[in-house]
């Protein structure tokens, strides 16, 4: 499944329901391990001597670990069924099914175990005590573990609204300082090089029509970098020599989704904290690498000499708004990561592609 599109609060309701898929590996896994601490749970509390702890695990484990495994098979197959109703429905839904696999599975388990003679193993009440029991447990357990992937799936829409939020108050601003210096540059070039100034409204133009699209729509990593290319475009009419671009770009897959305006500021910072209050020339270096399902994008600048006593307030904002904005739409399986090296500052950016909410 393709890179997520940022929606709005209502519209990611609509078209998201809180039930995950349980077919995916990571589930299965959270299946297994829920299941055997429930195993592990139930064999303490069971009264058991303690030289019966062992047996008694390895028997309720595999009852315990059939039921769910059944039970997560089961939503496997009916995900996209229970997907058309909205939540409620689909969670009563998902509870009534898991609570008649636990008595499916009781069933079966009380018929083997009595061919064989021993149909009080797993419960002292034999067939009716392990069939209410299991109706009782499994009820329980299960409208705790839906309860928690409702709430989860409330605080991924909350990030998203904020991320949404965070995403129109960025386009809703270019520094101001930005525009009125790229005015400037435009009547400056009007006069000695007309088609550079052509050239410099063009990118600016561009850069207002992206920045005050819709916040829903999705990007591309090439979209970003020619967005990202124009800016820097526009800064080295303004900045001259002062200003030295390096690119990097190796393999990058140019149709990968991302959320918009990802780049372009983490670039205006680099210009704005380390090639403009500097007297002498700075340098952006653009790397970007793609390798392991993961996109890797480095954008270091230069510090200027005094950065220690001209150092400009509001990087971090700026890297915290990204940072969370990403997490909302990747779900925590990018990251945004910064430093400070040797005459320079880093950042980067790794984010997967293709990607699929496991």
């Amino acid at each position: 499944m393709q890179a997520k599109k940022i929606t709005t609060t209502a519209e990611a309701a609509a078209r998201e329901p809180f039930l995950p898929n349980f077919c995916a590996m990571r589930m299965v896994f959270a299946v297994v391990i829920t299941a055997e601490l429930l195993s592990i749970v139930l064999v303490l509390g069971s009264g058991r001597p303690a030289s019966q702890f062992w047996p008694g695990l390895g028997l309720v484990s595999l009852y315990v670990q059939w039921t769910a495994l059944a039970g997560a098979a089961a939503l496997c197959i009916l995900g996209p069924w229970l997907r058309r109703f909205n939540d409620n429905w689909s969670g009563i839904l998902a509870w009534l099914i898991l609570v008649i696999i636990a008595a499916l599975v009781s069933e079966i388990a009380s018929f083997l175990l009595g061919r064989v003679g021993q149909n009080r193993v797993l419960d002292p009440d034999g067939h009716l005590g392990l069939l209410w029991k299991s109706l009782g447990i499994s009820g329980i357990v299960s409208a705790l573990v839906l309860r928690y992937l409702h709430m989860q799936h409330l605080w991924r829409e909350q990030v998203k609204a904020e991320s949404e939020a965070r995403l129109q108050a960025l386009q809703s601003r270019i520094r101001p300082h930005f525009l009125f210096n790229s005015m400037n540059t435009i009547a400056s070039l009007t006069r000695t090089q007309p088609s550079m100034a052509g050239e410099v409204v063009q990118d600016l133009a561009d850069l207002f029509r992206v920045s005050l699209r819709d916040a829903s729509r999705p990007s591309t990593l090439g979209d970003e970098l020619e967005f990202a290319r124009r800016y820097l475009n526009i800064e080295h009419q303004r900045l001259g020599e002062r200003l030295q671009v390096e690119w990097d770009l190796q393999g990058l897959p140019q149709a990968a989704m991302m959320p918009a305006l990802v780049l372009q500021p983490l670039v205006e910072n680099a210009v704005y904290h380390g090639v403009e209050p500097a007297t002498e020339p700075g340098t952006i270096r653009i790397v970007g690498r793609y390798g392991h399902r993961r996109v890797d994008l480095s954008i270091f600048n230069s510090l200027p000499s005094d950065y220690g006593v001209s150092h400009r307030k509001g990087n971090q904002l700026a890297l915290d708004n990204i940072r969370q904005r990403l997490a909302g739409v990747f779900l925590g399986q990018a990251s945004l990561t910064e430093h400070e090296e040797a005459g320079g500052f880093q950042v980067r950016l790794v984010f997967p592609h293709p990607w699929t909410e496991e």
